[in-house]
């Protein structure tokens, strides 16, 4: 089995202002590094958008989203926790609003498989609605990975 995770934030400033370009100049730097990270299986690149600006996961243009795939979760941690991924991660509080669900979710998906934005959104939800389970978990649920406890107490 391989790892799904998908990640949201919703923007707190003008994707295009000055504020914004502590992340924005750093997204394809980040992505890149995923790519080229030991256990990248597959992430989303393009974001299918309706005319409001919506999607499957966000509500409108101001909600970004992460969907990717990861051999383990020790591979998705190291990438998180272990890179320049994390300090751009210790800024989020400058460009991205608390949200009332949850910013991250993971499942697990059968190795070929490549996630769709409705089964994330689903996963989301039922995070949401049910806590942590088999169906849909955050960092807590996986016992043998610590790094984001770290991040925590940080």
């Amino acid at each position: 089995m391989h790892l799904a995770e998908l990640n949201i934030s919703k923007w707190k400033v003008d994707p295009v202002s000055e504020a914004a370009r502590g992340f924005t100049d750093n997204v394809a730097r980040v992505n890149s590094l995923a790519e080229r990270s030991p256990g990248f299986v597959w992430r989303k690149v393009e974001e299918e958008r309706d005319e409001q600006g919506g999607n499957a996961v966000c509500d409108g243009p101001d909600v970004l989203m992460t969907l990717s795939v990861w051999e383990t979760p020790q591979d998705l941690e190291k990438f998180v926790w272990n890179t320049v991924h994390k300090k751009i991660y210790n800024g989020k509080a400058q460009w991205f609003s608390e949200m009332e669900s949850h910013t991250l979710v993971m499942w697990w998906v059968e190795e070929g498989t490549v996630p769709t934005l409705e089964e994330a959104k689903q996963r989301l939800d039922h995070l949401d609605a049910n806590g942590d389970s088999d169906e849909a978990f955050g960092w807590s649920h996986l016992p043998h990975v610590k790094l984001w406890q770290e991040q925590q107490c940080g």
